[in-house]
């Protein structure tokens, strides 16, 4: 089990927030831009993320930086809702 305040804890001493986004089964967030650095990490169910074009299925726990001004999409590819954690570098 996953604990999610130390995940939080531990992106905060690096800079980033930490927030939990849930995704219903076939939902798509495409073409996307940030001007800082995100970090993404699944919790529950399956993502898969596009990283200027590049497919990324992490697994659950495993942490990915979308580096700033990345165009990247993300879409729950399961058949249930998923669960992510998501941060931004603090500017």
């Amino acid at each position: 089990m996953m604990e999610i305040k130390h995940i939080e804890a531990s992106w905060k001493d690096r800079g980033f927030s930490c927030g939990v986004w849930i995704h219903p089964p076939g939902q798509r967030w495409d073409e996307y831009f940030h001007n800082v650095d995100e970090l993404v990490m699944p919790v529950e169910g399956d993502i898969e993320l596009i990283l200027d074009g590049k497919v990324i299925r992490p697994e659950r726990g495993k942490e990915v930086l979308i580096p700033a001004m990345t165009e990247h999409s993300v879409r729950n590819i399961g058949c249930v809702t998923a669960r992510w954690l998501y941060g931004y570098k603090c500017q």
